[in-house]
């Protein structure tokens, strides 16, 4: 595995056809800026519990959204348009990733090292989130990290009912609005298959992958985005 041949060296990792059936790919090296980039440009992604060595995934098949084939349900749309929550971006980033690792009661590989590693990334503008405030409390977010027209969506969370649901739609639409041209949410499950995830290939997901790093865009927050026309 990675951390056997060289922990210290960042210019590659093990071919992601070496993972093995869970996706499991490498273990162990840093969560630093160069390490993690160099990891989403390739396919992979961290995830392990405080304690641990870093475990590098690469699984296939992989879960994406369509940006424009998000599935919103006619009362998250009503919410959404009717915006009981102020909707920013890059305003709390910590305090999102704390948020997400805070709701998570079966536990959460949101560490200290990883809220660490990803702030650096927040800092270097790879990183971004979404917040929902509502009466000027935070109650709802989600997080990730963009390179170029790619975005990987990591973790949500809410403290209000819908404040996740609706950050993540707004996230959508800033996307499409920005050029963006792939919606990484990794693995499929109930909660992501709500909103239109689907599966493609790794093959295919690498393919999309280069094609959207390569793109010229930026994560910004766009004023005019009308919530009726989403």
């Amino acid at each position: 595995m990675f951390a056997s041949r060289n922990p210290h060296r960042i210019d590659s990792f093990p071919p992601v056809d070496e993972a093995n059936d869970e996706g499991l790919l490498a273990i162990g090296g840093d969560l630093s800026a160069d390490r993690l980039l160099l990891a989403y440009r390739s396919g992979i992604f961290p995830w392990f519990e405080e304690g641990f060595p870093v475990l590098w995934w690469s699984p296939d098949p992989r879960a994406i959204i369509e940006l424009d084939e998000l599935h919103v349900s006619r009362r998250l749309l009503r919410t959404y348009r009717r915006g009981p929550f102020r909707l920013t971006l890059d305003r709390a980033f910590d305090r999102v990733m704390r948020g997400c690792g805070e709701a998570r009661v079966e536990g959460t590989w949101i560490t200290e090292s990883m809220i660490e590693a990803y702030g650096n990334l927040h800092r270097q503008g790879h990183a971004h989130s979404v917040e929902a405030w509502q009466d000027g409390e935070l109650v709802g977010g989600i997080y990730g990290v963009s390179i170029g027209g790619f975005f990987a969506g990591e973790s949500m969370f809410y403290r209000r009912r819908d404040a996740s649901k609706v950050a993540l739609v707004h996230l959508v639409g800033l996307l499409r609005q920005c050029g963006f041209g792939l919606f990484d949410v990794q693995i499929l499950n109930e909660h992501t298959a709500r909103f239109g995830a689907k599966e493609i290939s790794r093959d295919e997901y690498l393919r999309r992958l280069r094609a959207a790093i390569e793109r010229t865009a930026q994560l910004a927050e766009w004023p005019q985005l009308n919530r009726s026309s989403e």
